[in-house]
């Protein structure tokens, strides 16, 4: 009986296992995460996402102290991902659609290096990918400026504090009326049309 069970232990276990480890993440920084974070929860194969900083060398840091832009953090989005339903390349492909690529000195009203734009490689692949995307987006004519965000090798993540987590659900009105004021939403639907509605 208790060979049986630890057997059926080591069954549970190892699936378990195996679930979690054909996920895989990927990181994202696109101005104010509030906006990047919508997009990528409504993507088919995304498992979830969670907004935070990155790039930066101290520990846990909060929001306060990255937002003086004196901790080289950058607010960034971390998606965990299913690779069997959705490519690293296809991300990409949405985060670009998200952004204005061009942009040096932060994004929109948001000025300040903690709001530049990067994609977080974890590998060389990953950085492959990355670089042909980018590549092909200053090709296609679309941007009259050169694509201004960097290919950054993946440092420590570090989630946000949970009011930032899905804060277009949390404050719907606010987070709208920032996306509008702020003039990424406008950018948006000049650039690449008007976008699925939150939800839908």
């Amino acid at each position: 009986m208790k060979k049986f069970l630890f057997i059926l232990l080591i069954g549970v276990v190892g699936g378990s296992m195996g679930n979690t480890s054909s996920e895989k993440k990927a990181v994202f920084a696109g101005g104010c995460f509030w906006c990047m974070q919508p997009v990528f929860d409504q993507k088919s194969g995304v498992v979830s996402t969670a907004v935070g900083y990155t790039g930066g060398k101290k520990e846990n840091p909060t929001y306060e102290e990255v937002s003086t832009g004196k901790t080289g953090h950058i607010e960034a989005i971390e998606v965990t991902y299913d690779p069997s339903k959705v490519t690293y390349a296809d991300l990409i492909e949405t985060y670009w659609r998200t952004i204005d690529p061009t942009d040096q000195g932060g994004q929109f009203s948001d000025r300040g290096t903690q709001y530049k734009t990067a994609i977080f490689y974890r590998d060389e692949e990953e950085k492959r990918i990355a670089l042909e995307s980018k590549e092909k987006l200053a090709k296609s004519g679309m941007f009259k400026r050169p694509i201004a965000t960097e290919i950054i090798e993946a440092s420590p993540f570090y989630p946000a504090e949970g009011y930032h987590q899905k804060y277009y659900l949390k404050n719907f009105d606010h987070y709208e009326r920032y996306k509008v004021g702020s003039g990424r939403a406008g950018f948006i639907t000049r650039m690449w049309g008007k976008e699925k509605e939150v939800g839908k």
